[in-house]
């Protein structure tokens, strides 16, 4: 079941490149929107059928048994809800797509191949397995950058993303070999070095091993100071691709932290794990800060995936430091940095495609150039409003649930940071704010060319289609959690013993 959850897109992707390039975006488009309600219905089966604990569906072969690697995937509560997310954002960013792209041939047969690669990392259970998937996702997201931006900083912005995330994997793979080394037989098995424990008693190599596997992961986060290759990148890209940047491929670095470095390294974790609290405080502020300096839609939006992956790494980072008798506390700050990754997906995927839509009428993403959009285009408007309130984590949407269960946990292990972190909420309203009140109300102002006007429509069925089912579900997540959170809360308990051992 899971590999053809993994790869039925790439299977259509191959299929298509034998239909040519002129039957046009609908074609295109059409199919990889039936491969994500496929890959839709296939999760659904997995969701309903998923044990109590462990891991479920799994599959195992041999691969390369001389270096202890295997083909061994499967699902459990912390990876199904990001493969979930994987197939929603992409089906939404098909309908989206429908509206019509530039080469739509070559545009969709990439992004098909990024949604293999993406939901494979999530179901991954050997080391490096889960580092080809990470390294895909680096390709085809490179080319989609570089191929469908706007010309040579389009390419600049595609350079800088890879060289960043590439050098950031080859980091993670040095540390995937020093922590298959550390056992008493090389294996790159996940389940296995769980229960191996190696480097149960920590000292300089287990540091070492978590230094180069986080270097990895936080520059993929992106985490400050490693985020520098983000808001170029999401600039540049075309709406679908900032989309699935910050969605998904964010995430996996997010996921790394929960599946890799804390149940493999718990005794480096804990001992690290104030570290990994003052970078996600320090990613908290920085990002909300830079994020309300911004003019441009964009590169706003970008700034708050900082500060939003920023809580996350608090709660994993204070999941470390609980002590080993409140089991509730690091519960609730696991489960929640689990469903903010969710969360964030859905509600910045939203914002994305709606600074997409925005900069295709007005071809600007300055703040500045629009006003009163409230009364030109109330459909824009309304959902942009809503996904705003959602980003900073209004009560009623998944933001509020996943940052008060992050608080709470992580109150009583490390209370100056989580109050000082608690100020970044604060900012991001501010920000959000700041935003609506100069694009959606007062004059009406749309960028013009001047003596040739032309016209400003507003979100279409399709737009309307994708945006809003991402916010329905955010506000779904909002008010009924115990969805997601009776699958998350005993997979985040079982972490907790990992890294409490």
């Amino acid at each position: 079941m899971l590999s053809l959850i993994v790869f039925l897109p790439a299977l259509v992707a191959v299929a298509l490149c034998a239909v040519p390039a002129r039957a046009g975006t609908t074609v295109f488009a059409s199919a990889w929107l039936a491969t994500g309600l496929v890959q839709l219905g296939l999760i659904a089966g997995v969701w309903s059928g998923l044990p109590a604990s462990g891991y479920g569906f799994v599959e195992r072969y041999a691969w390369i048994p001389s270096a202890g690697v295997s083909y061994h995937l499967g699902v459990d509560g912390l990876s199904l809800p990001l493969l979930a997310l994987t197939a929603i954002v992409f089906t939404a960013t098909a309908v989206y797509t429908l509206r019509g792209t530039d080469r739509p041939k070559g545009f969709v047969l990439l992004f098909l191949a990024l949604q293999a690669v993406s939901a494979g990392l999530f179901v991954a259970l050997d080391l490096i397995l889960f580092f080809l998937f990470f390294d895909l996702s680096i390709v085809f997201m490179y080319f989609v950058i570089a191929g469908w931006g706007t010309g040579a900083p389009a390419r600049r912005a595609a350079l800088t993303f890879f060289l960043y995330t590439f050098l950031g994997s080859l980091a993670l793979l040095l540390g995937f070999i020093l922590l298959a080394l550390a056992g008493p037989q090389v294996t790159f098995d996940i389940p296995a070095l769980a229960e191996q424990n190696p480097l149960a008693d920590g000292g300089g190599y287990a540091g070492l091993t978590l230094l180069v596997i986080g270097i990895g992961l936080a520059v993929k986060t992106p985490l400050f100071p490693f985020h520098t290759w983000l808001p170029p990148a999401h600039t540049e890209a075309p709406a679908a691709g900032s989309a699935i940047l910050a969605a998904i491929l964010l995430k996996m670095g997010t996921y790394g932290f929960v599946r890799i470095a804390m149940p493999l390294l718990p005794a480096s974790w804990r001992q690290f794990a104030l570290v990994a609290v003052i970078l996600g405080v320090i990613s908290v502020l920085w990002g909300a800060l830079v994020a309300l300096a911004q003019t441009d839609l964009k590169r706003m939006i970008a700034y708050t995936s900082v500060n939003h992956m920023g809580y996350v790494l608090l709660g994993l980072g204070a999941a470390g430091l609980i002590t080993a008798d409140d089991e509730q506390a690091r519960q609730l700050a696991t489960a929640g940095a689990t469903y903010q990754m969710v969360s964030h997906g859905l509600i910045t995927a939203a914002l994305f495609l709606l600074a997409g839509s925005l900069h295709e009428r007005g071809h600007t993403y300055d703040m500045a150039a629009y006003g009163g959009l409230a009364t030109r285009t109330p459909r824009f408007a309304g959902l942009f409003a809503v996904a705003a309130f959602a980003s900073l984590g209004l009560p009623g949407f998944s933001g509020f649930i996943a940052e008060f269960q992050i608080f709470a946990g992580a109150l009583g292990a490390v209370p100056v940071a989580t109050v000082v972190a608690v100020t970044g909420v604060l900012l991001t309203a501010a920000l959000f704010l700041l935003a609506m009140g100069r694009m959606l109300s007062g004059e009406v102002r749309v960028p013009d060319t001047p003596g040739t006007p032309r016209p400003f429509p507003d979100l279409d069925v399709r737009e309307l289609l994708a945006i809003g089912a991402l916010l329905v579900l955010a506000t779904v997540l909002g008010l009924l959690p115990r969805v997601l959170l009776d699958v998350i809360e005993p997979a985040a308990r079982t972490l907790g013993e990992l890294v409490t051992r």
